[in-house]
């Protein structure tokens, strides 16, 4: 039975043996030689203090290509044309499944073909020596973001290669992502990888955790997030974490979302434990883009104004052309300067956003009440008390293709764009709370002149790649 307590040396040890066996390259990681290689490291690449220590909102992209040296290049344009602040290293799909023999031969043809024969970087492929050659050839930290429900090949290789920030959780990774997997299973693979995280931590070196914010990216309530990811922190922290950033997936009114950063950051400091430097990152847009570039450059630069007036840490940008597929290196850049600019020139003014007292202080009860129940679900067992409350739906995320959550909850727009719950199924929030969005939800009924149905959530999944951020029936699409 999965419990929140920190694993043992001599366990540690046992799941680096079976975790060796999925892959040659896990086998060959030496942790002695792997605290060497980050200690040789300068600070400008430790990736934890890095974040810490900025004085403005960091801006990092998402961008993964099969081949090492592809990679490196794809980097370094984005970190030269495109001006980036922190760099990423996204992982193929067959990496994602543990499909590391599919992954090899995607490697191997991109190889010959000089074309992108995956759809990431294939990091366990590549091994501890590759991922090494990678954080040498750039200037700035370098995040491992994946997708991966087992991710402790992966952990194991990258975190060697010198990477410090891993992003996801058995939550995040799990529930927006697979239905292979049980909660049980993810959260006993993920105590593996935060352990491995706190053996690094307690040698000195700090090894960043970022929970997946945006969840299933679509329409999710800002307290849903919110709560997940600050279990995901708690989890981690069990097992020697000390320095996680929370995530959170923009929803598009700014208050809400400027409401949401402030209240994440508290909710942040006053759950995890004091040991903890907590710090925020906020996803642009994860749902639907417009085609058309222009228009997609405008959603960015939404979120770019969101991120100047919230101050999250950091940004993780999107690109012009995200409704295309994957992008080139050009649009990368692109995204990331469009950002940069937007928050340039917004954090030269004070500006001062009506409402964001209110929606702050209604997330937050929400928050606490949802982990309230978690904690007293698990009799103060943060892992027992997450099987517990996604089991009788006490936590639940919209649209989820695991079947560790009821997907019982629906969320809507309210007349200003805000997410709200339209169905709750059996989410812990209070009755006063459940008033308030179906309050909110009824003033949009009235101004559409129609019932509250599913109808509106399906008009709100397409609305911003249609133009819009609202679905109102009968609005004009680009």
């Amino acid at each position: 039975m999965v419990r929140d307590v920190r694993l043992s040396d001599e366990e540690l040890l046992a799941e680096d043996r079976a975790v060796a066996e999925a892959w040659p390259t896990v086998e060959a990681v030496d942790f002695e030689d792997a605290i060497a290689f980050h200690e040789s490291l300068p600070a400008s690449k430790q990736f934890a203090d890095v974040v810490t220590d900025a004085d403005r909102v960091l801006v990092q992209p998402r961008a993964g290509v099969p081949c090492l040296d592809d990679q490196i290049d794809l980097l370094d344009h984005i970190e030269t044309a495109g001006a980036a602040d922190l760099l990423p290293t996204t992982i193929d799909s067959y990496t994602r499944d543990n499909a590391y023999e599919e992954a090899r031969e995607g490697l191997r043809r991109s190889r010959e073909t000089g074309e992108d024969e995956l759809n990431g970087f294939p990091a366990v492929n590549h091994g501890v020596e590759g991922c090494r050659e990678l954080i040498e050839a750039v200037d700035s930290p370098v995040q491992v973001r994946h997708g991966t429900p087992d991710a402790r090949a992966l952990a194991a290789v990258t975190l060697a290669g010198g990477f410090q920030s891993f992003e996801g959780g058995p939550i995040t990774y799990n529930l927006p992502y697979t239905s292979k997997y049980s909660l049980a299973e993810t959260i006993d693979h993920w105590q593996y990888v935060d352990r491995l995280c706190g053996a690094y931590t307690d040698r000195g070196v700090t090894i960043n955790r970022e929970p997946f914010g945006p969840l299933t990216g679509t329409l999710v309530p800002p307290s849903i997030t919110i709560a997940v990811c600050v279990l995901e922190g708690l989890l981690a922290a069990t097992q020697g974490v000390r320095s996680v950033t929370l995530g959170y997936g923009q929803v598009g009114n700014v208050v809400q979302d400027v409401a949401a950063i402030r209240a994440m950051e508290r909710l942040g400091a006053e759950y995890l434990p004091s040991a903890v430097t907590v710090t925020s990152v906020f996803h642009q847009w994860m749902g639907g883009f417009p085609r058309d570039e222009a228009r997609a450059q405008g959603v960015i630069g939404l979120g770019a104004a969101t991120a100047a007036l919230a101050e999250p840490d950091k940004i993780i940008t999107k690109s012009p052309q995200e409704a295309k597929g994957v992008p080139t290196a050009e649009a990368n850049a692109a995204g990331t300067r469009t950002t940069k600019q937007t928050l340039r020139m917004l954090t030269e003014q004070e500006i001062t956003v009506d409402g964001v007292d209110r929606e702050q202080e209604l997330i937050e009860r929400s928050v606490r009440s949802m982990l309230d129940a978690v904690r007293e679900a698990g009799d103060g067992d943060w892992a027992q008390g997450t099987l517990a409350a996604f089991d009788q739906g006490l936590l639940d995320v919209p649209f989820p293709p695991s079947d560790a959550a009821a997907g019982d909850m629906l969320p809507a727009r309210d007349d200003d764009g805000r997410v709200r719950f339209l169905k709750f199924g059996n989410v812990a929030v209070s009755e006063d709370v459940r008033e308030t969005h179906r309050a909110r939800l009824a003033e949009r009924a009235a101004t559409e002149d129609r019932t509250l149905s599913f109808r509106m959530v399906a008009d709100d999944v397409s609305a911003v790649s249609d133009g819009r951020l609202v679905g109102r029936p009968g609005g004009e699409s680009w």
